[in-house]
């Protein structure tokens, strides 16, 4: 690969003032980069909502390079998958299995750790030393960086330099700007594709989460994030997901108390058990 670059890199040699049509038509040194792009893997990162699953069958539409589509599974514990049971249910029943039918690699990682072990985990030190984790704080979240960002991270490690495709539709202007445009590329923005139209594409591919029925987004089931009506499925259809978590609340010597920024999971198990909220 070295030695195809440096061949590469001396055929598109030219004179600043005078630079030659070079690969493709385009100028000497725009050729090289478009090349060294094409040679990149190109991996797209997929949580399979809307706007990641939607990045991957535009890649297919449009002829963009696609070598792997990634998705990075948090787990509850050792047998119980964090996603919510319907997404978690489609994703393995339905999209992955449909993306390999359309030609695609899809990989499954998982940390080596799970929500219940970091939970349970003892401070080490400081004022709260010798007590657990219990749950993460809110806009400080140790599910997103020990079970998602670092495994990620470690992966796309081991494949060396890539082009990773993210879900940002073009009309999320503040996490568009993020971007480096380089490493990191938003097709949805590319091809000037809203959230709406990528909940659309997804639609018209039969490929849409039943998530979008009662959350504005997809999550784990015990996120602090998550929408009174999302909490409010998890209570009605899933109440051995639901005793889980209260027997989390349960657990003694916790560093926090509360689930969100303003109660205790018993309190909101109480609110709906009691009617106090629909």
């Amino acid at each position: 690969l070295h030695l195809l670059l440096e061949e590469t890199l001396q055929s598109y040699h030219s004179e600043e003032e005078n630079e030659p049509a070079g690969w493709q038509g385009q100028p000497a040194s725009e050729g090289f980069r478009l090349l060294v792009g094409n040679l990149l893997k190109h991996i797209a990162s997929c949580s399979f909502g809307k706007d990641s699953l939607a990045t991957v069958l535009l890649a297919l539409e449009m002829g963009e390079p696609i070598d792997e589509v990634l998705y990075c599974e948090v787990m509850f514990d050792n047998n119980i998958s964090g996603e919510v049971p319907e997404h978690r249910d489609f994703i393995h029943g339905k999209a992955i299995p449909a993306l390999h039918d359309m030609g695609l690699d899809v990989t499954v990682i998982r940390s080596d750790k799970t929500f219940v072990d970091l939970f349970n985990k003892k401070v080490s030190r400081g004022p709260n030393e010798g007590k657990i984790w219990s749950w993460p704080l809110c806009g400080r979240c140790y599910v997103q960086r020990d079970l998602k960002t670092i495994p990620l991270k470690r992966y796309k490690r081991s494949l060396g330099e890539i082009v990773q495709y993210i879900g940002i539709a073009s009309d999320e202007d503040t996490r568009i700007a993020r971007l480096d445009g380089k490493n990191l590329v938003s097709l949805l923005d590319k091809y000037g594709m809203t959230e709406e139209d990528a909940f659309r594409l997804c639609k018209s591919h039969g490929l849409l989460s039943p998530i979008y029925d009662f959350a504005p987004r997809n999550g784990c089931f015990f996120c602090a994030n998550a929408k009174c009506k999302e909490m409010r499925h998890l209570y009605d259809y899933h109440p051995d997901l639901w005793d889980s978590l209260l027997e989390l609340q349960r657990r003694p010597n916790k560093t926090t108390e509360k689930f969100d920024r303003r109660r205790r999971f018993d309190e909101i198990d109480a609110e709906f058990r009691y009617g106090i909220v629909e």
